[in-house]
């Protein structure tokens, strides 16, 4: 049986869009980490789906701003909707299926593609 590698844990993190399936944190680890990569955000009819893009997003820069921060519990899924645009890597030999990994929001891209995930800020 693999050994379930350490996740840190993001306390006091939003656990998903309220009144929606989307969720933003994992409970636990797996022994099997789901790979970061850089998943096509199609149009859909559900708009839950982009709101929890900028939900999680709006968290994100809540909970950790410019500075970089470990994937820890945030859920592979949602992050692979970002990474790549809005949220990349932020170290050199950044390992894709690690719990610890660096990431980091790329502002620019961020307030340009989810402008509404700034405007209860005061910052936008």
């Amino acid at each position: 049986m693999a050994k379930t590698p350490e996740m840190p844990k993001h306390r006091g993190f939003p656990l998903g869009l309220p009144g929606t399936q989307w969720q933003y944190t994992l409970r636990r680890a797996n022994s099997k980490v789901t790979k970061l990569t850089a998943m096509p955000r199609h149009r859909t009819m559900d708009q839950t789906v982009a709101l929890a893009d900028a939900g999680f997003l709006q968290a994100l820069w809540q909970f950790f701003g410019a500075e970089p921060f470990e994937r820890g519990n945030l859920d592979g899924e949602r992050l692979g909707r970002l990474f790549g645009r809005e949220v990349v890597a932020a170290e050199r030999g950044f390992d894709p299926s690690s719990y610890t990994a660096l990431l980091k929001i790329n502002e620019a891209a961020a307030r340009k593609n989810f402008p509404s995930a700034f405007e209860d800020l005061g910052q936008g």
